[in-house]
């Protein structure tokens, strides 16, 4: 079972809850889901509407923040306001008894990160299939001035589909609702950044303005590693990676995993470069390009080539050349005609 709503990675492991069979804003919990530093998943019972939802519950030192629970009302009522199939849905906000909650949908499925491990790299087509879903998600946050600034595998949730042209549905969870509120409230310190060190975008290392972009680069480097079985970037220590994202060129795809559309390596290339205006300018933009470049290699067909040979319309065509030479076995009766 996927967790429906990743956390943040550091709170001390073991600690009881002491919620199990509590109820809480009118949810009783069943069950933990998952946990970090700043909040813990349960799965909880609605009993207003009797369903099951995913019940995330912040860090009480949390809401003792003024401006963060501002920020996190504002956020909130934002991030429900999105209506998307691949947006795992917030359906409340709130604070009871000194806690602020937020419950979403419960997503039975998995996520990326447990696919992968279990598959390894995927086939072009089914990276594709997914990275669609999520591009779609992203650009409609983007669309609400949302930046999600944590895109990776354990926040992409995997359901299954409706049918065989769509055998898997990708939801993408936990969106930056307390990421930004953090960085406002002086629960990050300096040279900190909010992300995951393995697809965090460079103007995030640097605590530079995020955007759309942000995002674009993450989303590249997850689906980078749904076809390579590796993330772009592998050193040995975090400052490492950390430089790794901010100077070095990422490998070509193909040398990883020889046999995919050599067109992907230009594609990534342009998604993961350095600077925000050198990417693409929305997440559907690039996976578009992914998805033709995986198309024309299923067709045999070649991009470059057909990009090379299309005129701009309205130009007269160029000047035919000089005739080829005759062939070999010509050549001595246009010699006898000289």
């Amino acid at each position: 079972m996927a967790e429906p709503g990743t956390t943040d990675p550091d709170l001390p492991a073991g600690r009881p809850s002491g919620l199990l069979g509590k109820q809480i804003a009118g949810y009783r919990v069943e069950g933990e889901i998952g946990r970090g530093g700043m909040a813990v998943v349960y799965r909880a019972r609605d009993l207003r509407l009797d369903r099951t939802v995913a019940l995330k519950l912040l860090a009480p030192e949390l809401a003792r923040n003024d401006t963060f629970r501002k920020r996190f009302a504002h956020e909130s009522r934002v991030a429900a306001a999105i209506d998307h199939p691949h947006i795992v849905p917030v359906f409340e906000a709130g604070e009871t008894e000194g806690l602020l909650y937020i419950a979403m949908r419960y997503v039975a499925g998995q996520d990326l990160r447990a696919l992968l491990d279990r598959e390894g790299p995927l086939p072009p087509d089914k990276a594709a299939r997914i990275a669609l879903q999520v591009a779609s998600a992203l650009d409609a946050a983007h669309a609400h001035d949302l930046v999600h600034r944590d895109v990776k595998p354990g926040n992409i949730l995997i359901a299954a589909g409706i049918d065989s042209d769509r055998p898997e549905h990708a939801y993408l969870t936990d969106f930056g609702l307390t990421k930004k509120s953090l960085s406002l409230t002086g629960f990050t310190s300096v040279g900190q950044f909010v992300g995951t060190l393995d697809y965090v975008a460079p103007e995030q290392i640097s605590g530079k303005p995020v955007d759309g972009r942000c995002d674009v680069y993450s989303l590249a480097c997850v689906v980078y590693e749904t076809l390579a079985g590796v993330p772009p970037f592998r050193r040995d220590d975090d400052m490492a990676l950390l430089w790794a994202h901010q100077y070095d060129p990422p490998p070509p795809l193909t040398g990883e995993r020889p046999g995919l559309p050599a067109g992907l390596d230009d594609v990534l290339a342009k998604a993961l470069a350095k600077s925000p205006e050198e990417r693409y300018g929305t997440c559907l933009e690039f996976v578009s390009e992914v998805r033709a470049a995986v198309r024309d290699a299923e067709t045999g067909r070649d991009r470059g080539r057909d990009r090379r040979r299309r005129s701009v319309p309205g130009t007269p065509p160029p000047p035919p050349g000089p005739p080829p030479e005759p062939p070999r076995w010509a050549m001595p009766v246009f010699r006898g005609r000289l």
